[in-house]
């Protein structure tokens, strides 16, 4: 009797704590259909009394809100698949192949994780600007196409490929490249769609870097473009919900489809590693 109790104690503060996180996201939708002005009323209403896409069409047509999605969906893509690539390797790498300073190099870049990422900005910045790519989608996806604790996931989880299977593999000739794809990519797809989640959700939510590196509005990425959108339409709550509900959809999506591999990727890291 005492552990049904103690079950269903444990239940109702579940429910109480998912309703009150799902609450605010529940209530930033129905502001996004309310009429102009609906969701300032006191107290503010709950759904809308006659729902509208209105502001939807403003951001899409008045507000050019479908390139700054373009822009952010393109960088987003871009960014997560040649992060997986290169993570992958560079894991790969760290974990199973025997060259000079290997472990040496490793503990440099552990100990680079201590570095907050705004230190790095300015002299991150003065690279791309010799670079020549401020201002640009490149200039942006810099400094996300390889990543400390990706190298450091995917290392801890290839330590676990048996030395035995990739010698036996390089006996029978194979290269090292046919090694990778055939047998350490198949290993490694739990922890990779992990990646893959993490590098999206980091990408598409990036606001700072963006910020500093672009200067033309019509390059702007989503979270650039609702956070000007802010200063100019401020008292417009309901258009601005629905910007939020832009930006929030696509990780959501991506976060639901994935959510399976994702969370095996992120037990099997925490066995393995």
């Amino acid at each position: 009797m005492k552990k049904a109790w103690r079950s269903i104690l444990v239940h109702a503060l579940l429910l109480f704590g998912a309703a009150l996180t799902l609450t605010p996201l529940l209530w930033m939708v129905s502001a996004s259909f309310m009429p102009t002005g609906g969701a300032n009323t006191v107290p503010p209403p709950i759904l809308p009394m006659h729902p509208t896409f209105a502001h939807y069409i403003d951001l899409f047509t008045r507000l050019h809100l479908a390139r700054d999605f373009g822009n952010s969906l393109f960088i987003t893509v871009t960014v997560t698949v040649i992060s997986v690539v290169v993570n992958a390797m560079a894991g790969y790498a760290f974990a199973k192949l025997r060259f000079g300073a290997r472990d040496q190099l490793f503990r440099v870049l552990m100990a680079a994780l201590v570095i907050p990422s705004q230190v790095g900005m300015m002299p991150l910045f003065l690279m791309v600007k010799g670079l020549g790519l401020v201002n640009t989608p490149w200039g942006v996806m810099i400094p996300g196409l390889a990543s400390i604790f990706g190298i450091f996931m995917i290392r801890q989880f290839a330590l676990s490929i048996p030395d035995d299977l990739l010698d036996a593999a390089r006996i029978d000739g194979a290269s090292e490249f046919r090694i990778f794809w055939t047998i350490v990519l198949p290993v490694l797809k739990p922890i990779l769609v992990t990646m893959a989640t993490f590098s999206f959700l980091s990408a598409w939510n990036d606001f700072m870097w963006p910020l500093i590196v672009l200067s033309d509005d019509a390059k702007y990425t989503l979270p650039v473009a609702l956070a000007n959108l802010v200063g100019e339409h401020v008292q417009d709550t309901e258009l601005m919900m629905a910007g939020s509900v832009l930006t929030v959809l696509p990780v959501l999506i991506v976060f639901l489809v994935m959510q399976r591999s994702y969370i095996q990727g992120v037990l099997m890291g925490s066995v393995k590693g």
